[in-house]
């Protein structure tokens, strides 16, 4: 348990002199239908839905105290009564998204304070470093824990997240909750909308990694520049001790020589000639279509790591991973003799097999960066049969990287089927089209919407030396139609073909 707080613990130097006594709060919370008695109710403009306009409905379900956002950029505060005898206190704030991740942070008396937390940002490796930085720290001693896409929780108990990155007030409740349970290390993935929401602003972290930038989210930041700055918040603007970054993407170098207490990590030799700090550069990579064999050289040694992981990508997520361990003090000796017993994630590049059947490969690649790279790896393994690419485009989302991924996949594939990916509301049809409008030779191009009908064709149908790719979903288990959840798993589709 932890001390409950009163409301101007929470909200001084904002706000002070407010002369109304409430109790002490039991919690905080962003939507009015979640409010239980003696919650905090924080109203902001969402990106869907404004919250100011359900205050009378957290009132009504108990909360007894409101933070608003402001009307009219000033900051304010007045009483309600309600049924003529409660008083509950609304308080106006200017910019008030800004300030939820330090009011909750105070709530939950800042538990990261309490943890070795690293936070991971970039387009694509996210999830995969955040799950080999909690392996590898589990390995090592330490009781870890993850946040991100695939669920929060130690790796043996991951509960479900409907977002990459929680809410600011979610956020600080969860790292609570880990500090509780005796959770020493935490990794946590944090996109470009948690850091546009400010919803990691009052993390103190050990270690911030950058993995990559390219076309992603176009639809939510605009442009590349606006979805580029989102991202360099983490090493701009907030509270944090060491800098893990792949110098190999062109922003990445750039950001490098900003930033002091970094680490330098390549795969292509490529580390600035005025690079003067901490540094891990690739000497040789192995690939194999069950591991990897990773040669490096550091500035805290040399080493190898037989890796259960696939392809220049995993090479890259390893040795991030590597770096930021090492800066926090790991020994290197250690993570040599645990590296090789790190394991693959669901949904990111998981192979599955069967005897006189092709090969399949499974990955959440959902940007025309990612598919670019996982074909040009298949096709490196592919070398005596085809290589045949299931995948769509998310509906309601970014179409600018559409027909993008349209090209890659018809450039790289023997046979290109393009299928339905969560079309969400948008028109399925609609979404095809925008994927193969800069098609040129559709020869090797079919259509199939039914995701499932896709899957069985390809893969009955493909022979034993072939190579079968199917993409974007990964780990996701179910299909986003209409506003229906229907049940899905490409992993399940194959394995029920393999019997």
């Amino acid at each position: 348990m932890f001390k409950l707080k009163q409301l101007h613990e929470l909200i001084v130097p904002w706000i002070s002199g407010i002369n109304v006594k409430i109790p002490y709060l039991t919690g905080l919370e962003l939507d009015s239908r979640n409010i239980n008695f003696g919650n905090l109710f924080i109203a902001i403009q969402g990106y869907n839905t404004d919250g100011r306009l359900h205050i009378d409905d957290a009132i009504n379900n108990g909360a007894v105290a409101i933070l608003s956002e402001s009307y009219n950029k000033s900051t304010f505060f007045i009483k309600k009564i309600v049924n003529n005898v409660e008083v509950i206190p609304i308080i106006y704030f200017n910019q008030l998204n800004k300030c939820i991740s330090n009011i909750a942070g105070r709530f939950y008396d800042h538990p990261s304070l309490c943890l070795k937390l690293i936070g991971v940002t970039g387009t694509n490796g996210k999830t995969t470093i955040t799950h080999l930085l909690t392996n590898w720290t589990s390995l090592l001693g330490e009781r870890s824990a993850v946040m991100g896409t695939l669920g929060n929780g130690v790796l043996s108990d991951i509960n479900p997240s409907c977002c990459t990155t929680c809410s600011a007030i979610e956020t600080q409740k969860i790292l609570k909750q880990f500090v509780q349970s005796g959770v020493t290390f935490v990794a946590m993935e944090i996109s470009s909308h948690g850091l546009d929401q400010y919803r990691v602003d009052s993390l103190y972290f050990d270690v911030a990694i950058f993995s990559n930038i390219s076309n992603d989210h176009l639809d939510y930041h605009n442009n590349i520049n606006q979805y580029r700055m989102a991202k360099w918040r983490l090493f701009n603007e907030l509270r944090v001790k060491n800098y893990v970054i792949n110098v190999d993407d062109c922003v990445g170098y750039r950001w490098l020589l900003s930033l002091s207490n970094a680490v330098a990590v390549t795969i292509k030799n490529n580390l600035p000639r005025s690079w003067s700090g901490r540094w891990i550069a690739l000497v040789k990579a192995d690939y194999y279509l069950y591991g990897t064999k990773i040669v490096f050289k550091s500035s805290w040694g040399n080493g190898f790591i037989h890796s259960q992981l696939l392809g220049e990508v995993n090479v890259s997520n390893i040795l991030l991973a590597l770096g930021a361990l090492l800066i926090m003090g790991y020994s290197l000796k250690s993570l040599l003799y645990t590296g090789s017993k790190l394991y693959p994630v669901c949904g990111r590049l998981e192979v599955l097999s069967c005897l006189n059947h092709p090969t399949v490969i499974v990955d959440y690649a959902h940007t025309p960066d990612a598919l670019k790279k996982i074909l040009i790896f298949a096709k490196h393994l592919c070398n005596k049969g085809r290589l045949w690419c299931i995948f769509g485009c998310g509906g309601n989302r970014d179409r600018s990287k559409r027909s993008l991924m349209g090209v890659i996949a018809n450039r790289y594939s023997d046979y290109v089927i393009i299928t339905n990916d969560n079309p969400r509301v948008e028109d399925p049809k609609l979404i095809i089209d925008d994927i193969i409008c800069k098609i040129r030779n559709s020869e090797k191009l079919k259509i199939i919407e039914d995701r499932v009908y896709a899957i069985n064709m390809v893969v009955s149908k493909a022979c034993s030396d072939d190579f079968v790719l199917i993409l974007g979903k990964g780990h996701e288990k179910y299909q986003n139609i209409g506003l229906n959840y229907i049940s899905h798993s490409d992993q399940d589709i194959v394995k029920s073909i393999f019997k």
